[in-house]
């Protein structure tokens, strides 16, 4: 393993086995992060972007269950860990920063003692130093007053609020790797992209990792490094930021871009993607996608096509990229 590389899943299936028959939630899908770096996991509902960060920190209830592939953070495969490692693990080297902030804060207990909860299980800090960086992580994520809002409770804070508290909570214990899964699903629209900001600047200030599981392109195209797009639980696009923007190969990815409103276009109604993701119970022989789209021909109906780079460092699972340059895509 690189030096550089502080996550490798390889060859990932996290399979839910339910009475009406096998959902594939994710469907062998390998991709890496590196020490630093914002990694962006996109696509509609469905897909398997929030199962992908739930079986990074291992943390799928039954009926799911990780089928097979290797997870290797910081050098270790922690598929291999015992349990109490595992929690020894979360929290420390790998935090969670969750949809709805009311879900993941206590209402019975105050900021200031969730916050020293965190900073008391991973660090070696004494009571008052717990005290003081709770103070500071409080004013970090933008909390005025922060000393007197430690004595507050989650309900005498904004969604917005709430949130901030749970960012301070994820990088208390300075985490290697952040997976932060929809952060901003429950705010307002007018702080989502406020949010973002604030956590993706907060992170590079502390030089760890962030995998951001999201459905907002347009925030992405500002924020990552790099982008997986999924579908149906499977990678069909990777690549950096501005490579998968700008230049993207896979018909799907393109869809989701042109539905992004631009304010300089003047078209009367938002592009769309045709039709819905298809039933994960009864997916489509070939392309998952090609029912949906445009460009399908009759290889796409019967063959799946595999994620491969298209071009250096851009891959697509796509029989006809929409940017190729081999010969085998034209």
């Amino acid at each position: 393993m690189s030096d550089n590389l502080l996550l490798q899943v390889k060859h990932l299936r996290t399979w839910f086995e339910t009475f009406k028959g096998t959902v594939r939630a994710v469907d062998d899908i390998s991709f890496d992060i590196r020490r630093g770096e914002v990694l962006a996991v996109v696509g509609e509902s469905g897909g398997g972007k929030s199962v992908t960060g739930f079986s990074i920190i291992r943390l799928i209830d039954e009926p799911g269950h990780i089928v097979s592939g290797e997870i290797v953070f910081d050098g270790r495969d922690i598929m291999k860990l015992p349990e109490h490692e595992m929690n020894r693990l979360r929290g420390r080297d790998i935090s969670m920063v969750f949809q709805d902030p009311m879900t993941s804060l206590n209402p019975v207990y105050t900021i200031g003692q969730q916050i020293d909860e965190m900073l008391a299980l991973h660090t070696p800090l004494s009571r008052a130093e717990r005290h003081a960086e709770s103070i500071r992580l409080l004013k970090a994520v933008g909390i005025s007053n922060a000393e007197a809002r430690l004595k507050n409770y989650p309900h005498q804070f904004s969604g917005g609020m709430r949130q901030r508290v749970v960012i301070a909570i994820a990088l208390a214990a300075k985490p290697k790797l952040i997976i932060a899964d929809e952060p901003t699903t429950a705010l307002d629209v007018t702080i989502q992209a406020q949010i973002l900001r604030l956590m993706t600047s907060l992170i590079r200030a502390e030089g760890c990792s962030l995998m951001l599981i999201t459905h907002d392109l347009a925030v992405v195209s500002e924020i990552a490094d790099r982008i997986n797009v999924m579908y149906c639980g499977k990678i069909v696009e990777s690549g950096t930021a501005r490579d998968v923007i700008d230049r993207s190969l896979h018909p799907y990815t393109a869809g989701l871009i042109r539905s992004i409103p631009d304010l300089e276009r003047t078209q009367k109604r938002l592009d769309t993607i045709p039709g819905i993701v298809p039933n994960m119970f009864n997916l489509p022989a070939g392309c998952y996608f090609s029912p949906r789209c445009s460009f399908a021909r009759e290889r796409c109906r019967l063959e799946a096509p595999q994620l491969r780079e298209v071009e250096p460092g851009h891959c697509a699972a796509c029989h006809f990229p929409l940017r190729g340059t081999s010969a085998e895509v034209k």
